[in-house]
Formats: structure tokens, sequence, C-alpha cells
């Protein structure tokens, strides 16, 4: 901006409507000019009512003659960077959300909530007549009496906006913004001698009683410096009332200030040196740091075996980027991940390291995201927002387990963590590197086209044998008399490994005791009465219950549509299987983890930690214990039905089965002792569990590669889905009815429709829902014709209660620059 010259700012206002969905100019007055920066949040008047908004843009002229100004700045240092206001245009534009939408996204959901500015008295560092000149006796001997005050206090005191910031520039006052009251904010007192010198003279003027005073400030002499209060009185087995004699005498300071949380300020991270790599490690190391070190924009499929030490090439390789003075954002699909993760991590980079993940409080996250947000971190470790870490100079991203669904966000704005990462990656001229044993096969594709590179490890560390897989088709099982879930050859192999004092690690995909509760008589299933789904019985409390909206009722005594006594709970769950091994397997110790024992705060945490002390002979559980846990005495692996996401309708299923299986038996014999996994199915013949079994990864590429090429599903199109729902049926089939006759009035001829027809769960929350997909060629000029039909569709009724989600799957990831680069 030019001297002299106006600043205006294009705001994005909070209003997520399609009329609002573009950027309004303000003009900034003359005082906010210094605070108003591209990414700052701010508070307009729109209309008759007051919004916040985001700044997009920065000019000097405007087509609007008659501007309303900006009201207020709501952040010290704005929650976005300038890349990341680019990133959302961006999303909104590809993921058919709106532009407030996409912003959002990206901060902290309690900068959403109520926000305050806060004055601190920070102590007198001016001349008493400089000070006058800016702020009244009145308001300064307030501010000292009272430590604090809010930003609208002051300006009623009659201290302007521009003199407050001055102050804090001269470092008088303190300028600060809470945010939800209490959640983000952490008060901490620290204790410190008023003077190092006078020490000795202060112990010596003490009388001969006052003991307990004497070992305090003789601590202070022997640990120069300050203490957290707490920390002392701990220390010293001291009572505050000594410290606080002291400070009465003028011996010791006490200062509150404000602390960042920080969930791990309790563990003792014992700090850890580099491996040595393998040969093959060292090999696959050396692309990554090359990319590293030429700060070129690159994308490396690193493909390696479960244990082949994928994390220890993350841990060397950020290093190198830390040394550079660069940052890295590491991204883990899901919470079970994060404790042994965080452990590593904070072992080797200590402070520098930032947790990003859902089982934190508001402010444990709020702060960890304050941390990166300051530049006082270089690594961000989380789960898929994660990806959204608002650093400067990104050299590396990491997606650990790449393949993994919990990537793609299922809420607007649909995104899907890798595509962000290579937008990212290119916008920063960063390495991204995507590590899994089972890439997803868009990604598999695009590093056999030469598009990514492609470094595999096939061997385990230290030379370590893979474990004996064995396949039990358990209708051979039924044929011979066993009817029980567990089959000869996994019953034998479980006695054997607690008999030897090992672990094992038994698998279901699915929680609950059983899948659902039967009538034997009328063969009437016990269904949701909001959604289309049976009821999960769960043992503990002789429930069943929704698992998709929360409904729960007692088992009844009888058949509800015929009376029948004959009621039964079918099928197998977490729960019953508990169950059995406390009935076969007198005296066995077992541990569940699923997300009915996992919803409480640090749940995963204690019980893996639990596990891995030796507590338990097999840890029990669904999907989170699949991937990423690594326990020296866990031998066996045993999956109890690993067909029970073969026969849903998705073009993945295969695809996931796969990547499940070979990413459980992973975690049998990843240390010295050797290991076996026993897989249950019915279906033992199919390719993605036959292949999973012999470990021929590439043919099971191959075999999906034809089957998705054949049906012309992606890699090999790209889709969007359109999702539509009403509490009426008739209503539904009617919306889906017009709008499909929409988007066929608008289609390019190389596109292609499919339905509507119900989707796989027709009803959910008293809503029923139908489904229409449009299929398009990846080279296809028409994708922009489409999004344009698609943005439309949205806004075509005035029904409140009807709603349209737009999704788009299969998406290309994107290997020329994108167009905001």
């Amino acid at each position: 901006m030019g001297t002299g010259s106006q600043m205006i700012a294009e705001v994005i206002v909070d209003v997520p409507a399609r009329a609002t969905d573009r950027p309004y100019d303000y003009l900034v007055p003359e005082e906010l000019m210094p605070e108003v920066r591209v990414g700052s949040r701010v508070q307009v008047p729109f209309g008759h009512r007051k919004l916040i908004g985001y700044v997009v843009r920065l000019k000097e002229q405007s087509e609007t003659r008659k501007l309303k100004s900006v009201s207020e700045v709501m952040d010290i240092l704005p929650p976005l960077t300038p890349e990341l206001v680019e990133l959302g245009f961006m999303m909104a534009d590809e993921y058919l959300c709106h532009t407030i939408t996409a912003l959002q996204s990206m901060v902290p959901s309690v900068l959403k909530g109520k926000y305050q500015k806060i004055v601190r008295y920070l102590g007198e560092k001016e001349e008493p007549d400089t000070l006058r000149d800016l702020v009244s006796q009145p308001f300064l001997d307030y501010l000292k009496k009272i430590g604090e005050c809010t930003w609208e206090e002051a300006l009623n005191f009659g201290v302007s906006a521009s003199s407050l910031r001055q102050l804090s520039g001269n470092g008088l006052i303190g300028l600060e913004e809470r945010v939800g009251d209490r959640v983000t904010r952490q008060k901490a007192t620290f204790v410190k001698p008023a003077s190092a010198g006078q020490l000795q003279e202060a112990i010596d003027k003490l009388s001969g009683r006052a003991k307990r005073q004497k070992e305090v400030l003789q601590f202070f002499q022997a640990n120069p410096g300050e203490i957290a209060l707490p920390h002392l009185l701990a220390k010293l087995q001291v009572s505050r009332s000594t410290v606080q004699s002291l400070v009465d005498k003028g011996s010791l300071i006490v200062e509150e200030r404000e602390e960042l949380r920080d969930p791990y300020r309790d563990r003792d991270f014992q700090k850890t040196e580099p491996l040595t790599l393998t040969p093959e490690q060292k090999k696959a190391i050396a692309p990554i740091l090359a990319s590293v070190r030429h700060r070129k924009a690159e994308a490396i499929l690193l493909q390696g075996v479960t244990g082949s030490g994928k994390t220890e090439i993350y841990l060397q390789a950020i290093a190198e980027v830390l040394k550079q003075g660069q940052e890295t954002i590491v991204l883990v699909p899901e919470i079970s991940l994060t404790p042994q993760m965080v452990h590593r991590f904070k072992g080797r980079f200590g402070e520098q390291v930032a947790v990003l993940h859902s089982k934190l409080s508001s402010g444990e996250r709020y702060d960890e995201w304050r941390k990166i947000r300051h530049g006082e971190v270089k690594v961000a470790i989380g789960a898929r927002s994660a990806i959204f870490a608002p650093f400067r100079k990104i050299g590396l991203i990491i997606i650990d387990e790449e393949h993994e669904s919990s990537y793609k966000q299922e809420e607007n704005p649909k995104y899907h963590a890798r595509q962000i990462a290579w937008w990212r990656a290119q916008k920063h001229q960063a390495t991204l590197v995507l590590g899994s044993a089972t890439p997803s096969l868009e990604t598999w594709m695009h590093a056999q086209k030469g598009y990514y590179q492609h470094i595999e490890l096939k061997e385990r560390v230290h030379g370590r044998p893979f474990p004996e897989m064995k396949v039990v088709d358990m209708r051979k099982e039924l044929l011979a008399g066993n009817r029980s879930m567990f089959s000869e050859s996994l019953r034998e192999e479980l006695t054997r490994c607690i008999d030897r004092g090992e672990q094992a690690v038994l698998f279901l995909n699915r929680r609950g005791f059983s899948t659902f509760v039967m009538c034997r008589e009328c063969g009437e299933t016990l269904t949701c009465p909001h959604c289309d789904i049976s009821l999960t019985y769960h043992q503990t409390n002789r429930t069943v219950r929704c698992h998709y909206c929360g409904y729960a009722e007692r088992v009844p005594e009888v058949c509800p549509s015929c009376g029948s006594k004959h009621i039964r709970h079918f099928g197998v769950g977490t729960q019953r299987i508990e169950s059995e091994l406390s009935r076969h397997f007198p005296g066995i110790r077992v541990i569940r983890m699923d997300v009915d024992t996992t919803g409480r705060k640090g749940a995963h945490e204690r019980l893996l930690g639990s596990f891995g002390a030796g507590r338990a002979d097999v840890l029990l559980g669904t999907q989170m214990i699949a991937k990423g846990l690594d326990f020296p005495k866990v031998t066996l692996v045993g999956v109890i039905a690993a067909d029970t996401m073969l026969h849903l309708p998705d073009f993945r299923s295969a695809e996931r089965t796969f990547q499940l299986l070979t990413q459980v038996s992973g975690r049998a014999g990843r240390h010295e002792k050797p290991g076996k996994v026993v897989i249950q199915t019915y279906n033992a013949e199919h390719y993605s569990i036959s292949l999973a079994a012999s470990r021929q990864t590439s043919a099971f590429y191959q075999q999906e590669t034809r089957l998705r090429k054949l049906h012309d599903y992606p890699p090999f199109s790209g889709m969007f889905s359109v999702l539509v729902s009403h509490p009426d049926r008739v209503k539904v089939m009617r919306s889906g009815q017009v709008i499909a006759l929409r988007i066929k009035r608008n289609l390019p001829p190389d596109c292609q429709m499919l339905g509507p027809v119900p989707a796989q769960i027709p009803r959910i929350k008293d809503r029923y829902r139908l489904q229409i997909l449009i299929k398009y060629s990846l080279d296809s000029k028409s994708v922009q014709t489409v999004k344009d039909s698609l943005r439309e569709i949205v806004y075509l009724t005035d029904d409140p209660d009807l709603k349209i989600s737009l999704d788009r799957d299969g998406m290309e990831p994107v290997i020329p620059s994108p167009t905001f680069l």
C-alpha cells in the first residue's frame, strides 16, 4: 500500500449461502491498518448485523461507492496464512462447497465461538511522561491493580486502539485473544529470586527456626532461574505459606502468567538417537533426502512391508528438514496410532513437536495449534485435519498408511487429505511421502506410470521372517461339526501362544456382542425405528443399539411381531468373542478395544499401555488395532471373520479387505519371536483373501486394476455423487427424479449418470435417502460443466426439509500444478 493511500479489504462473510458466496469490499480504518492482513478474522457490518469474516485480499481501489468499514480485528495474529486462503478458494471449487465453509475447516473449532481481546499489564518500561501522553493515569492505576482487562474496558476509559497497540509495542502491556472463555487459557505461577546475588544475605537474615524457608532459598542458589510453583512445592515438600513468607520479605518474586496447555507435559519422553539404517533403508531414504535438499515438489510412494522400518525413515528425513530450517506435517490415520507414534516423535524431537487430534480437549488442541501458528514448533503430527497446520516453510509432508479411508472427510468440505497434501507440497516446493504396505490403487497406479517416485522396502528390519499365514475355511469347520467362532487351528495356536507366555491379537471388524437380534419363529429382525439398519446387541447392559443414530432399547422378552419367546442374537461381535474366550480359556486375560471401550479421553493409551506391559494375554479389537501397533511379545494374530467387508456394495470392498488383512497380519512376529496368522473366512477362494495370505501384493493390484477398468470405476474414471434426503419417502422420490432430469439435461455426452437409487442405507435418522452417481473420464474437459450444473442443483428447491449433499470421489491426484499456484 502506498503512503497515505486507503486500504480496502475483500472479506468472505460467515453466511454459507449461494447469494453471499463472494468477497465483499470494506474500508480499513487507519488505526486498524497495522493489524489487517490476508487471513485475518474481522468483524464487519453486514445488513443490520455484525458478522465475522475472513480477509482474502487487500487492495487500494474498489468499484463500490459507499463502503462500510471493518469494525474490529478479532485476532492478534491472523489464523490463516495467505497460502491457506488461496487453498480455501481451491477447495470451494473442487469440493463444491461455500468458500466460508472451506476457510473455517482449516481453523480450530474454538475459533468459531466467543472471543475476547485482553489487555494485560506487564510493568512500566517507559518514562511516566511518555505514558501520560498515551493513557490516562486512572486507567493505568486500574490496570496495575487488576492486572488485566478486556479491550472494550480499555476503550471505555478513553484509551484509543492505536495507543494500546503502541503500548504493546513498547512492552508495557500485552495483547492476546481468548476464545470460548476458559477453554483456551491456563494460568501458571512461577517463582524466582528477587536478586540472585543477594540470596546468601537473605539466608543469613533468616532465624534459626525458619528451616524450610532456608531450604527454598538454598534450592535457588543451586538452581538459578525460575520454577513453576507446583513443581517447587512438590520437589521440596514445602507449603505455599513458606514461599509466601519469602515473597513478603522481598527475597522471592511470584509471577502469574498464561501457560499453553501441553497434553504431554507430565510425560517423560526419553531422548532417542537415530538408529543405524539397514542397507535397504539407506537406499530408500536417499531419494527422499535428495528431494528435500533440492527443494522440489515431488511425490514419493514409500511402499514398505509391515515391520520394514518406515517410521525410522520418516524420523531421519524430518531431522534433515529441521536442519534446513523447515517444517514437517505428519498425518496418521487414526487415534490408535498416536500413542506409540507420539512417543517416537517426541523422543526424537522433543518440544519441537505439536500433536493435533480429536481426543485432546478444545483448549489443548487450540494451544497446540497456536504453537504452530506462532512458529514455536517445527513438526505437526495428527489425524486428517492436521494437513491444514499453518506452517509457512513446509519442507516435508508425510502421510502414513496413506490408503486409509479416514483421510477422506465426510462432512463439507469433503476433501481428501492426500490431495490437499499434494497441493500444499507444490506451493511450498516440498516433498510428499506416501507411506504404506498396501497403497491405495490410485497411488499405486500413479507410481507405475512414473508420476510418483516408487521406493520399496521388501524385507523386515534385521531380516526377521514374515509370519506364517494360514487360511481356514469356516464352511469346512461347520461340516466337521465345529459350530463355535474359533476354528480348531485358531484354538490350538491360541493355547500354544498363552502356554509359552506370549501374546495374541484377535481382530474383528465389528463391535458389540452380536450383529443382529432375530426371532427364530417368524424371522423378524429388530431394526432401528429411525434408520433402515438392524440393531446391534450389547451384552454388558442387555441393550440393542443403532450405530448410526444412537437409538437404544432393552432387548424384548418376546418378539414384537409374533409374540414368540424364541428371540436370539446372531452374528459375532467383540463382546461376544470376549465372552467366548473366557468360556473356552478359563483365566485368560483379555483387553477389548472398540468404540465402546475407548470413548473416554486417554483410554487408547491406557489400554495399549496395559497390553504392552504384559497385563493381558489377548488384545481383542476392531479396525483400530489393525495397524501401527508394535508389541514384542505378540506372536499370534487371529482374524475372526475376514470377509465382513467383502459383500458391501462398494467398489473398493476387495481392496479394503486386502489392505486390512495385510495390515493386521503385520502385527505378528515383529521382534525376535516368529509369528503366525490364522485367517478365518467363508470365502477362502476370493482373490483379496488368498493373495493377502500369500503376500502377493503386485498380483492383487494387477487383478484389481483389471476389474476396475472393466467396470470403469476410479482410478479409470472420476465420480460425483449426489445424496438426496427428506423425512417424507414420497417427496424424496419425486425430488430425486426432478434432480436426475435436471442433471441429465445438462450432462455432457462423455459423462454417464446412474440412478437415482436408494442409498446403501436407505434411511438414517428418519430421513429417506436416494443416491445419483455421475461418472466422467479423467481427460474430460466437461468436469467444470458438471460442477457448475451440480452447484445449481443444491439451490433447486424451497423445501427446507430437503437436503442435497454433493461429494467427489475417485478424484485424480493432481499431477499438473494446480491453477492457484
